[in-house]
């Protein structure tokens, strides 16, 4: 039988079958790649062949098909080796917040430029907004103006309210959507509400260091009709970069690539290169200042050390 891996906790799987029954699954020994710098040979949204074994009524994996693209991570315990969050879906979804966790811009462009890397479009969800200051609400408004000028959707929305909700539904219909954020962020309280009925567990954020508390432990996907998927993940708390070469970061953002084409050399860095049209355009105003800066940080990261090249 073949299916589509709906819970993964790295020892044990929940798989859907043609008849949308979840059906509890291991794998087999020898589908775990040898030489493989990945932390989980299977993952939520991986297609999947099985077998049910007569005796306990559970399944056993025997193959993982391509994945057509996936989303990836550094393991947190594990510095040389890396944790796909989720394969085989149609755009992610990054939920941020500008007040009671404040997300930074750093992190969200890690996250972009990790799903431009893998062909996975993104959207940002901005949560909580029934909670913003003046100051938060200018925050937000700013980062949906720049980040929309680039070309990336985002969504103004409150769990508890509502607000903006209809709107980001309409965005989801019909795609199998990975939601990623902090913890704190308000993905679960968020899901709740995108998928009545869920009742995920819903953690509180410390008033103290503005940090959340891990409410989801493993990656799963949930179904709200027969086209629509949407996959919880543990909060993340940074995004180290992986599988990709220094010189490659510029071509993941995409105002930077576009304006690349007119620099006067091929391989420019963007950096000290003389006729290099991303620095003009800098310094006119037309690419965000905040973007060239944690492009810089990212390229002079620790994440390219020679025995990740």
């Amino acid at each position: 039988m073949t299916g589509r891996v709906f819970k993964s906790t790295g020892s044990w799987y929940l798989v859907e079958d043609a008849n949308k029954r979840l059906i509890e699954c291991r794998i087999k020994g020898n589908v775990r790649l040898k030489g493989s710098r990945n932390t989980n040979p299977a993952s939520v949204g991986d297609v999947v062949d099985f077998e049910i074994e007569p005796k306990t009524g559970k399944g056993v994996i025997s193959k993982i098909f391509s994945r057509k693209n996936y989303i990836i991570r550094r393991s947190t315990n594990l510095s040389k080796r890396e944790h796909i969050i989720a394969s085989n879906i149609d755009q992610a979804a990054l939920v941020v917040c500008f007040k009671n966790p404040r997300t930074l811009t750093g992190f969200i462009d890690r996250f972009l430029i990790t799903a431009e890397a893998y062909g996975i479009k993104s959207i940002i969800v901005i949560n909580k907004i029934d909670t913003y200051d003046e100051d938060a609400e200018a925050e937000a408004s700013y980062i949906k103006l720049v980040y929309e000028k680039i070309g990336y959707p985002v969504f103004l929305v409150s769990a508890h309210t509502h607000k903006g909700i209809e709107e980001l539904n309409e965005n989801l219909s019909q795609k199998i959507t990975l939601f990623s954020g902090h913890s704190g962020v308000g993905k679960s309280s968020l899901l709740n509400t995108l998928v009545p009925g869920l009742n995920l567990r819903v953690g509180e954020v410390s008033e103290s260091n503005e940090k959340g508390t891990h409410t989801t432990t493993f990656a799963q996907m949930y179904r709200t009709n027969d086209l629509t998927c949407l996959i919880d993940t543990p909060g993340v708390k940074s995004f180290a970069i992986v599988d990709f070469k220094r010189e490659e970061v510029a071509t993941y953002f995409p105002e930077m690539f576009r304006a690349s084409a007119n620099c006067k050399y091929n391989n420019c860095l963007h950096i000290n290169e003389p006729g290099c049209a991303v620095k003009e355009l800098l310094e006119e105003g037309e690419i965000c200042e905040h973007r060239y800066e944690n492009y810089l940080n990212i390229y002079e990261s620790d994440n390219y050390k020679e025995d990740w090249e």
